[in-house]
This record gives structure tokens, sequence and C-alpha cells, in this order.
């Protein structure tokens, strides 16, 4: 399987991230661990992929290393943030969906992320 992919840090963490906008990437758990495995994979504290959905700018789906699917990250959805506007959602606010419902963030004229967390 070819897999594209961004390596990100925020604040102490890092992660893998992909563009699954068009759907292309189906991972189950044992490769999500396999990829964020430090010695013999890509190695991470997580994987997210941004993908569509109705009604937001992108929807947030983040699974831990250990390859289960988990809960906002407030550090990872900074990242990906970021990463959203570098493949092409520009703008200065956004509007997003993960696993534990809405999130706002902004991008400030310095570059920086501000996530609003619940």
């Amino acid at each position: 399987m070819l897999f594209t992919f961004y390596k990100y840090h925020g604040t102490g963490n890092d992660f893998i991230i992909a563009d699954n906008r068009k759907g292309q990437y189906n991972l189950d758990t044992k490769t999500i661990k396999q990829l964020c495995t430090r010695h013999f994979g890509i190695g991470a504290d997580g994987l997210m992929l941004l993908q569509n959905k109705d009604g937001y700018d992108f929807e947030m789906i983040y699974f831990n290393a250990d390859g289960n699917e988990s809960s906002m990250c407030g550090n990872g959805g900074r990242c990906l943030v970021h990463f959203a506007n570098f493949v092409g959602i520009k703008q200065t606010e956004y509007h997003f969906l993960a696993i534990d419902g809405d999130h706002y963030a902004e991008i400030q004229i310095d570059g920086k992320v501000r996530l609003k967390m619940q």
C-alpha cells in the first residue's frame, strides 16, 4: 500500500497525518499500531486523518499509537488545523468535528494555532 503522510509535532507530541478527503485510506488497528511503532514503523504518539464532513471545514479522526480510535487530543487538533491550511483549506478560523463533538480553532497572524477545547 502506498501511504502518503506528513509528520507533525506539537508541544512534545508527534503525529502521523494523512489527507483522507478522497477516502483512500482504510487503516485497521494493526496497521496503525505498526506505523506508530518507533523502532519498526514511522513512530508517533498517534495518527490522524483529515476527512471531509458536511457542515464542517473538516473532520478529525484520531488514533492512539495502539491503533485504537481515541478522544480529542489538543496538540493533535492544533497540528491538524495547521495541516488543513497547508493542504489548501485556507482560512483563519476553522470549525471541525472530532469524536467528542464540535471544535473551533484559528490561525493567528504569527502562524500559531489556537484551539478552543470543550
